[in-house]
């Protein structure tokens, strides 16, 4: 296990601590201490699989930062904030994080996250070529699972794994409707212990990306009080 992860904080002990306790499960760390310092090392070195980002940086912010790096990669994005609101955590997903702690955290509670990101990362990248058998076809979308790839009109659509999870769940149960709490615990294999948004952020992007009109879906629909559903 020899990925190569970024932590990116203007605290340099929190940094050395996330160093500590990666390390110890055979990461590679590289460190950053503010967003601009990221982004360069990003630029620099193609070995890096995810980033650890504090959002309260100088130059700029871990906001400002996630919105750039998302522009162009997918590679998994956890979030640290001093903030523990939920207004908070939208605003990180909504800049494209796939996933979001709050500080002080527990370190293996980091670890396991990490794991979890990457794992999902990698299988993306290490998948098969993809072929005609392993695509779901929905209205104007191709999703290719093996491939891990969206199509929309034949153009590609840039997805998060997070968002590829989802969108690949509802898709192949056409016409089921999953609640918030199903959605979570099958995508981010979690138990739901209290009540959060990350799910309506993840599917408010995911419609951004996917619908003709994100306020009017016609393929990613609300059932207002249960949950959500692709229709066929």
């Amino acid at each position: 296990m020899d990925a190569t992860i970024l932590v990116v904080d203007d605290d340099r002990d929190i940094a050395e601590l996330i160093e500590i306790y990666l390390s110890n499960e055979g990461y590679q760390i590289e460190k950053a201490y503010d967003g601009l310092e990221c982004l360069a090392m990003l630029e620099e070195n193609h070995d890096i699989k995810m980033i650890i980002l504090d959002i309260m940086m100088p130059n700029m912010d871990g906001l400002e930062v996630c919105r750039t790096i998302r522009a162009k990669s997918n590679i998994p994005i956890l979030m640290l904030s001093a903030k523990a609101e939920d207004m908070d955590k939208i605003i990180g997903f909504g800049t494209g994080a796939d996933d979001y702690l709050t500080k002080p955290f527990n370190p293996l509670e980091l670890v396991a996250r990490v794991k979890s990101q990457l794992k999902r990362y990698t299988r993306i990248q290490t998948d098969g070529e993809a072929k005609a058998d392993d695509e779901l076809v929905i209205h104007d979308l191709v999703i290719n699972k093996v491939a891990h790839t969206v199509k929309k009109k034949n153009q590609s659509v840039a997805l998060t794994p997070i968002e590829f999870d989802i969108l690949y769940l509802l898709a192949s149960n056409k016409g089921r409707v999953f609640s918030t709490d199903e959605i979570f615990e099958k995508v981010w294999n979690e138990k739901v212990y209290e009540v959060n948004n990350t799910v309506m952020v993840h599917i408010r992007r995911l419609r951004e990306k996917i619908e003709e009109d994100a306020k009017s879906p016609r393929l990613l629909k609300t059932v207002w009080g249960v949950g959500y559903k692709i229709e066929g």
